[in-house]
């Protein structure tokens, strides 16, 4: 038997929400990764390693990344609630670390904010593409 297709939202109800989870993923991601450089270059102590690598290595995920969330690709954003799931782990790891409590918990949230947001942007706009084409 097969399964009843449900209706599309009306293109009215998607376009805020597309807007709203567009902007709040770059904002998002933007947050990310100076919440990254502001902690690596300025905050935490690395005993001896080079900041500038040590952020390097954790921005390269977010680079690969940076022109699609730029331009709005919802692949991209998809992409990216796969990449977060580092940067989650890495946050609860570094919350239970004496000292790192509060960028470890930050570092989790901002993750997982971006997540959601990324996730509802890539289902809202392939819901909207497929209105626009008829479906």
């Amino acid at each position: 038997m097969a399964r009843k297709n449900k209706p599309l939202p009306a293109l009215d109800w998607l376009e805020p929400r597309l807007r709203l989870s567009r902007w709040l993923s770059l904002a998002l991601f933007v947050a990310l990764i100076g919440l990254l450089a502001v902690w690596y270059l300025l905050l935490v102590d690395l005993h001896g390693a080079r900041p500038w690598v040590i952020l390097g290595v954790h921005l390269v995920p977010l680079a690969i990344l940076a022109p699609g969330m730029l331009l709005g690709n919802a692949r991209v954003h998809a992409w990216a609630c796969y990449v977060l799931n580092l940067y989650f782990i890495q946050g609860v790891v570094t919350a239970f670390q004496p000292g790192r409590e509060l960028f470890g918990w930050l570092e989790a949230g901002v993750s997982l904010a971006l997540f959601c947001s990324a996730l509802l942007y890539t289902r809202w706009r392939f819901q909207y593409d497929r209105k626009l084409a008829g479906e």
